[in-house]
């Protein structure tokens, strides 16, 4: 044998000797010699003490390639929480029980660290956030300087989990939740890679759910979707989800069917950081989109449909997330819209079904609605006004109260601004004509401040009350103006407050019993039947004209005129006491024999009127006749008994300053050349006087 082959054998020689002597030493090596180095090195990197209690190992197994591959092992390592973190709990910030990796040999010796596989066992994680907004996951990444070398790199490709939970405590939000995560079989199709169970309270409420998601590692792949399915329940609220998030570039995405149900509304306030009204029941269905950047997240619930009590509702909602506060916009839409649906949104307790079938709940304020008290004062709910701006327009082709009073062609702007709520427009149809309204209510005191002008042309009232057509009634045409202003915190404090002014106009045609009652007017319909008993009356017009102060309606003129008599009537009703106190003078058109037709009065409460005969009008006629029955004939005792009527043919058109055409005689022409708001004259065999109304 040569000198060269001499050499060359003994160099393989010792080095297969070394390379033995190095498989023997770390065969038989005390891998827990190296603890603190590890741990030191992974406080290092994770930016908090790390400590490992329990044993570490290796094993050493043959996979492709020439060198074997270290299949490593972790038991009881300790992570605490990062220095000057105030923790919410005690205890540690993770406890791991079974940690094992397998890496890669070859890439070592280029400074880059392939694990192939990381699996966490029997794991504990307390993610925290304390009440001054601290959290314990947060992480700094450090920037290399030029003059630095390239490190170490690390490719980390995939993870399993076995039985590793996960505690999210929030002290700002009221959040204390646990989840269980499971690795699934990586050979499933579906593209789940775990499962996950919840459990746990938020804001008091307690919080279950369960369902799947994709792979841990699968968001970085970018483009890769990663699916998410799961059903969550909140109290009475249901939220379901099923779709998939991507990553690309840092800039998550998200697209889910997104299912919601609950007991109203106002729930999600606190789940989601919104400002919806209190409703009955719901359930909507719709795609949930979603852009985050962290900066100004955009998420938007696309083509839903849904229910609200019975009313259904669709349309597509964007929430984005701005400063200083959130902004909610969007279109929605309904077909049919049950006004006992909505009269939670104003404090109107319409929880019954019918008539009479209030519950009568109380508010959040433990207010309920008192038996005597006709105006709503349940309290309207401002807290929540300050959370986040609307822009949000609704169309509807149907509002129904009840069979007697359908609103349709609704439109509607609703903006919220800084804690202040407008509708501009909120208009409706209503009967064949129109309801224009104009709201503004500004919560951002404690008191509510609220300006409303409403504007109502050409209601047919055969179609406002359309049960009377069974009575071959005609009916004319209703017009009215208001504006309000007022402050309060319910319906009732806000118009027991309100200044402003009210004015009301009925063209020709039929007034009834049945019309009071239909519309709900228990003063009208009692004071109906003392003027005209139960029947059907034709109506030539009635003007109304209120000045309202300090929640007091004066009126400054009021006729009714039917065929055969003119109603006049003055007084007030009080809306902060809902009281009335009205004087009613009717007077005869025609000539009318043996009739004690007299003034009226209108006092007592809204629930509880009390409407009767004024008693000195009547004591004075019965007493003329008995006077004139003695000094003479029998015949004169008729003469008060008559009421002759007035020549006026359109006592309406006299106030309102209309012209009539043709003859009429001279008191018809007497009232052509009446100044506008000035009544005729009152005549009767004893006397004739002309009272001024003032319009």
């Amino acid at each position: 044998m040569g000198r060269v082959a001499k050499i060359s054998v003994w160099t393989v020689a010792c080095l297969a000797g070394l390379m033995l002597l190095l498989i023997i030493i770390v065969a038989v090596f005390d891998w827990n010699r190296l603890r603190p180095w590890v741990a030191e090195k992974a406080s290092e990197a994770v930016q908090r003490p790390v400590s490992i209690e329990g044993d570490l190992g290796v094993d050493w197994q043959w996979r492709s390639g020439a060198l074997p591959w270290p299949h490593i092992t972790v038991r009881n390592i300790v992570a605490g929480h990062p220095e000057g973190y105030a923790s919410v709990q005690d205890g540690d910030m993770a406890r791991i029980d079974y940690l094992a990796l397998d890496i890669n040999p070859i890439p070592l010796f280029s400074r880059h660290v392939e694990i192939p596989r990381l699996e966490i066992g029997d794991s504990r994680i307390a993610l925290q956030r304390n009440a001054q907004g601290d959290n314990n996951w947060a992480y700094e990444r450090k920037k290399a300087r030029e003059d630095e070398e390239p490190g170490w790199t690390v490719d980390l490709q995939s993870i399993a989990l076995r039985r590793v939970e996960v505690q999210m405590t929030d002290e700002a939000r009221k959040l204390d939740m646990l989840t269980r995560f499971n690795s699934l079989d990586t050979g499933a199709r579906d593209g789940y890679g775990m499962d996950w169970e919840s459990s746990g309270t938020f804001n008091d409420a307690e919080i279950t759910g369960g369902g799947k998601v994709g792979g841990l590692l699968s968001l970085r792949e970018g483009g890769t979707p990663f699916p998410l399915q799961g059903e969550v329940s909140f109290g009475e609220t249901r939220v379901a989800i099923e779709g998939s998030m991507t990553a690309p570039r840092g800039l998550a995405s998200l697209d889910v069917g997104l299912k919601l149900a609950g007991s109203s509304l106002s729930d999600l306030n606190a789940l989601f950081g919104l400002a919806l009204p209190t409703t009955p029941s719901y359930s909507t269905e719709g795609r949930l989109l979603a852009m985050l950047d962290g900066d100004e997240d955009i998420w938007r619930y696309e083509d839903f449909k849904g229910v609200v009590g019975k009313s259904d509702l669709r349309g597509t909602l964007e929430y984005r997330v701005r400063e200083p506060r959130p902004l909610l916009s969007g279109e929605l839409a309904s077909d049919l819209l049950r006004f006992r649906d909505l009269g939670p949104l104003i404090g109107v307790d319409s929880s019954g079904e019918g008539k009479g079938e209030s519950k009568k709940k109380p508010d959040d304020d433990g207010r309920s609605q008192p038996a005597d008290k006709a105006l709503p004062v349940a309290r309207i709910g401002s807290e929540t006004w300050d959370m986040m701006d609307a822009d949000v327009r609704f169309e509807g082709k149907r509002i129904v109260r009840d069979e007697n009073l359908p609103l349709d062609d609704i439109q509607a702007h609703v903006l919220l601004k800084d804690s202040v709520l407008s509708f501009e427009p909120l208009n409706f149809g209503v009967a064949g004509g129109t309801l224009s309204n104009t709201i503004k209510v500004d919560g951002q005191g404690d008191v509510l401040h609220a300006d409303m002008a409403m504007a109502a042309r050409g209601l047919q009232l055969k179609q406002l009350f359309p049960g009377a057509e069974s009575m071959n009634a005609s009916f004319g045409q209703l017009h009215g103006d208001a504006k309000l202003r007022g402050s309060g915190d319910s319906i009732a404090s806000l118009l027991g407050s309100s200044d402003g002014e009210l004015s009301l106009a009925l063209s020709r045609g039929t007034i009834s019993r049945f019309l009071m009652e239909a519309a709900g007017l228990n003063v009208a319909n009692v004071v109906f039947v003392k003027l005209f008993g139960d029947e059907q009356v034709m109506l030539e017009c009635m003007v109304a004209d209120f000045a309202v102060k300090d929640g007091l309606m004066r009126t400054r003129a009021f006729v009714l005129e039917t065929e055969d008599a003119v109603v006049t009537m003055e007084g007030s009703v009080s809306l902060k006491n809902e009281t009335l106190d009205l004087d009613i003078r009717p007077q005869n058109k025609t000539l009318r024999i043996f009739t004690l037709r007299s003034p009226l009065y209108a006092k007592g409460s809204f629930k509880n009127p009390d409407v009767g005969v004024q008693a000195v009008p009547v004591a004075a006629r019965a007493g003329a006749a008995v006077v004139l029955g003695v000094v003479a004939t029998p015949l004169a005792a008729l003469v008060p008994l008559l009421n002759v009527g007035t020549d006026d043919e359109n006592e309406c058109s006299a106030l309102r300053g209309d012209k009539k055409t043709g003859g009429g005689g001279d008191g018809a022409k007497a009232a052509n050349e009446r100044p506008a708001g000035t009544k005729k004259a009152n005549r009767s065999p004893a006397t004739v006087h002309e009272d001024p109304i003032p319009h």
